[in-house]
Parts: structure tokens; C-alpha cells; sequence
């Protein structure tokens, strides 16, 4: 592996890599948020239809997809996406569908004393979603998004069928100028492994923050990684209320 194949090929891989998941990551979320809060709407219409959404995308292939919106919508509508944001968008959209049920999940999670207790405040149900039912329901949300976050950053080699130059391109391009594949795919490997562990390292502390703003604070467990304990009943009940009557100012 030559200092060139790095630093013409690999690195720039990791670069690309790395705006992929970021731009994929905050679309999909986007799209989970909107999906997964419309999916409680007493609406049975709006229910239907983004279940229809849900069902379609997590039923399908992304790699078909993105062929799809690179390849088709050119020859079907006269519009070409650039590769890059024909990648994001197939993506965003498949793991935008899978997010919006741990979003769904998390928001059902939320204790129905806290939903009373809004709308004995006379809040609107914008509000009540806002002030109330998301701050508790979000940290519940991050440990599967930090799994989906993995998934979608390894997928993103699937980017590669498109002519998008990030790691698994590189690799490829490598792989055919020296007849090394062994040395080149260990290597990428590791680059992925490493790109995880940051992120995951980065979604725990998240965890940990959010967590300790609803009244669960981290613990070092002699056993293990930090665990979460439960604020005793009292400072639970005025962390509950701190969080409603803060929305009522």
C-alpha cells in the first residue's frame, strides 16, 4: 500500500464516507421524526398513509432504490440526481422508515400520567408533544438509533455501485492498480471499525446527557460500562413537573 493510494484514494474514501452518513443520518432522522409523531395522529388517514410509507420502504431493497432514482428517474422524468445525493436520498428515505417505528415506540412508551397531567395544563397537543411526551421519549430513542446509525454507515458501501467514490470504491480502485486484496480489504475493515466506535462513543455520551435531563443519572458499575439509575421517587416526581410546568412559561 503506497502513501499514494492514500492519499488519493483511501483517504478521500473516508472523507466521502463520512458526509455520507452525516447527510443520510440527518435526513433519515428527519423522516423518522415526521413519520414516527404522524403515526400517533388520531387521523386514521394520516395513520394508513405513513404506515403505507413505512411498509414500502422497509419492504424494499436501498441498493434498488438508489439504481432507481440514479438509473430510472433520468429515462422516467427527465431529471438527473447527481450520485451523491441520489445515495443520500435512497438511504435517508429506507432508514428514515425503520427510525420512524423506534420513534413511534418511544413516543407509546411515554407514561400516560405525564399525557393527563399536560392536558390538565390545558395544553394543545403540539404542545403536549413538544414539552412533555419528547423530552421523555427521546433518550429512549438513542440506544436503537445508535444501532441504526451503524447499519446506515455500513451501508453506505453500497454507494459504491453508483460511482460514488467513498470507502469501498477506493478500496476497489486500490485492490485493481496493485493485485492486493488481502492488505486493502483488512484495511477497510479497520477504517469502518473505527468510524463505529467513534460514533458510538459520541451516541453514548448523547445517552448519558439526555438521560440525566429526565432524571437518570449514570452510575459506574464495578461489573461493567456505565449503567443509568433512577432518581429516587421524589426527585422523579419534580423532575416530571419541572418539565411540565416549564412548558406552561
Amino acid at each position: 500500500m503506497t502513501a499514494g493510494l492514500w492519499e488519493n484514494w483511501l483517504l478521500p474514501g473516508v472523507w466521502i464516507t463520512s458526509q455520507l452518513t452525516l447527510f443520510s443520518a440527518v435526513f433519515a432522522a428527519a423522516v423518522a421524526f415526521g413519520i414516527g409523531i404522524a403515526r400517533t395522529s388520531r387521523l386514521w388517514i394520516v395513520r394508513f398513509l405513513t404506515g403505507f410509507y413505512v411498509e414500502i420502504f422497509r419492504g424494499t431493497s436501498a441498493l434498488v432504490l438508489m439504481f432507481w432514482l440514479f438509473f430510472v428517474m433520468p429515462l422516467a422524468f427527465g431529471y438527473q440526481l447527481v450520485s451523491m445525493w441520489a445515495a443520500v436520498l435512497a438511504l435517508g428515505l429506507t432508514y428514515g422508515a425503520y427510525g420512524s417505528e423506534i420513534v413511534r415506540g418511544a413516543i407509546a412508551s411515554v407514561a400516560p400520567a405525564q399525557r393527563e397531567a399536560a392536558i390538565a395544563l390545558s395544553f394543545s397537543p403540539a404542545q403536549r408533544m413538544r414539552r412533555v411526551i419528547l423530552p421523555q421519549a427521546i433518550p429512549e430513542m438513542i440506544p436503537p438509533f445508535n444501532n441504526l446509525l451503524i447499519e446506515l454507515l455500513k451501508a453506505t458501501a453500497l454507494v459504491s455501485a453508483v460511482s460514488v467514490a467513498d470507502i469501498t470504491f477506493a478500496a476497489q480502485l486500490s485492490r485493481l492498480a496493485t493485485g492486493d486484496s488481502l492488505e486493502i480489504y483488512a484495511i477497510i475493515l479497520v477504517l469502518y471499525f473505527v468510524l463505529a466506535f467513534v460514533l458510538t462513543r459520541l451516541m453514548r455520551l448523547l445517552e448519558r446527557r439526555a438521560k440525566a435531563g429526565i432524571g437518570q443519572a449514570p452510575v459506574k458499575s464495578g461489573k461493567g460500562p456505565l449503567a443509568t439509575r433512577k432518581l429516587s421517587a421524589r426527585q422523579e416526581s419534580e423532575q416530571s413537573s419541572n418539565i411540565i410546568t416549564g412548558g406552561a412559561q
